[in-house]
């Protein structure tokens, strides 16, 4: 029973907070408004969010609500398991909630990653089979902050843009090296 609960909810809460940082990602890139992903990603946060910016203000035009609520429930996820699965906080509750908080946090990290990657695959293979589709503006937003770094570096080979394999790479590496390393070690310290 616990299984199937613990799979309930890292489904719902891991889904609501993959909007949430979406929502801010694609507010943080200017993408385009006018396009299904962005009108559903606010249809579906706004009963959140527009609540918690009437108490968190935004930072530099950054809507910092979403990003906030978006850790709360990550938070709120890592929490529920780990007490779904037996484990208590005992005496040192403080230093294992601020562990908690770390490595929602590093799970934010990690979804952010996957939505790079993502995002960076798909406008690899509409560019080779359909650069005219509606969803490449959307694509182009958010794989330009990280397209352009290589882009600027990496000259075109036989007419082929090699940075979005230098994207995928370095956000694999993330995923491998720092990000899981850093969660190891605040699992063991719980």
């Amino acid at each position: 029973m616990n299984q199937a609960l613990i799979f309930l909810l890292e489904t719902f809460f891991g889904l609501f907070a993959l909007a949430l940082l979406l929502r801010f990602y694609l507010q943080a890139v200017r993408a385009p408004a006018r396009n299904p992903l962005s009108q559903f990603i606010v249809a579906l946060t706004n009963f959140a969010v527009i609540p918690a910016r009437r108490v968190v203000p935004g930072l530099w035009g950054h809507d910092l609500s979403s990003l906030l609520l978006a850790w709360l429930t990550e938070l709120a996820l890592v929490l529920f398991v780990l007490l779904l699965k037996g484990y208590a906080l005992g005496a040192l509750a403080g230093a294992a909630l601020m562990a908690l908080g770390v490595m929602a946090a590093l799970s934010l990290v990690r979804t952010f990653l996957y939505i790079v990657m993502v995002a960076v695959f798909a406008q690899a293979l509409l560019s080779w089979i359909g650069q005219n589709s509606p969803a490449m503006p959307l694509l182009s937003a958010l794989t330009r902050p990280f397209m352009r770094i290589f882009q600027r570096r990496i000259p075109l080979v036989g007419g082929v843009d090699l940075s979005p394999l230098f994207v995928l790479v370095l956000c694999q590496v993330l995923l491998l090296w720092p990000v899981s390393s850093l969660e190891k070690l605040l699992a063991r310290s719980i």
